[in-house]
This record gives C-alpha cells, structure tokens and sequence, in this order.
C-alpha cells in the first residue's frame, strides 16, 4: 500500500512484503546495532564459527555489532510470540566483505513459519507463489544445499530465457529449521 516516490530498493523491499503479507505472514523489524547474543550466540553460532571473525562482522565492541542476517529479529519476534505464526522479517545487513561483487551493506528478507505439519512442500509452495508474484510464470528448481541450521536445505533457482539460451539465476537459500534449535 506503499505507492511511489520510494528509492528503488525500498520500494522492492515494500513490494516483497506486500507479497508475504498477502500470504498472511507479518512483518517484524529489529535493530541494526544488535546484540552479539541474538545474532550469534541465541542461533547456536559457536564461538569458533568463522562469522564471528572481525574480518567478517563490524563490531562496536564485545558485545555489540551490526547484525550480520536478519535471524536474530526471528529470535526477537519467538520470544513474543507463541506458534503457531508465519513471519517475514526485511532489512539491512552488514558484513565485512567488500569487492566487485560484494557490499558491505545489503538488504535481506528471511522467513519462518512453525506450526504443526508444516514440511517442505509448504516451504515449496509458498516459495513458488513469491516468484510468480515477484517474476512471473517462470520455471523454478530447487537444489539440495548444506545449511547449518536447516534439514533439508536448498539453493532456489528461476529459469530465464535470454537470446543466447536458458540460463538460471539463483534467488535464495532455503531450509527446514531443526526443531532442535528453536529450544532456549
């Protein structure tokens, strides 16, 4: 309901939650200085894990960084929270990392949903109801991909024809929480 007059980025991020909302996911926001125990420590990130590094994560001290991923508002939002809920939460990120593919700042959106008999053909579903919404009548495929704190986990793809043949473009990485991790 957010029409014109937006940066280019903002308005993509106002689009991509209308989509989620229409889908009856809420929106939810946390703050950019986070807590190193919501982004790291809440999510299972062990100490030794290299994101932890100050090579990869700006800190302003020991305690306080720019987050890394939006998970911690995940975090935030199940300690308010009781299941069953879908949420989405969009924003800005930072990593130390800068080169010709790389920003040190970029916007992220991330979902969870927990409720009873949820699988991965939900997950599926409600991802191929975002990319018709946000390209079209496209053809997708999922990848099987390791994540650490998802099983089963994939990459996403969506198939574009351009003048030299079909090529795929992927958009995401996705996975089943371990219910193992949402334990506190």
């Amino acid at each position: 309901n957010r029409k014109g007059g937006f940066h280019p980025i903002t308005e993509t991020m106002y689009f991509l939650e209308e989509i989620f909302t229409d889908m009856g996911f809420d929106i939810a926001d946390g703050p950019e200085a986070e807590l190193t125990y919501y982004n790291f420590d809440a999510l299972n990130i062990p100490k030794s894990h290299p994101s932890r590094d100050m090579q990869d994560t700006f800190y302003f001290n020991s305690s306080l960084i720019l987050r890394t991923q939006t998970s911690p508002v995940q975090i935030r939002y199940m300690k308010d929270k009781k299941p069953p809920f879908r949420m989405v939460c969009p924003g800005k990120v930072y990593r130390s990392d800068y080169d010709a593919t790389h920003s040190p700042m970029f916007h992220q959106l991330e979902g969870l949903m927990i409720g009873k008999n949820i699988s991965f053909a939900n997950l599926k579903a409600i991802l191929m109801e975002f990319v018709k919404k946000t390209f079209g009548d496209k053809k997708v495929r999922f990848r099987p991909h390791f994540f650490p704190f998802t099983e089963p986990s994939a990459e996403m793809d969506v198939e574009f024809v351009t003048e030299k043949g079909t090529k795929w473009l992927e958009i995401m990485g996705c996975g089943m929480v371990d219910p193992a991790g949402l334990t506190e």
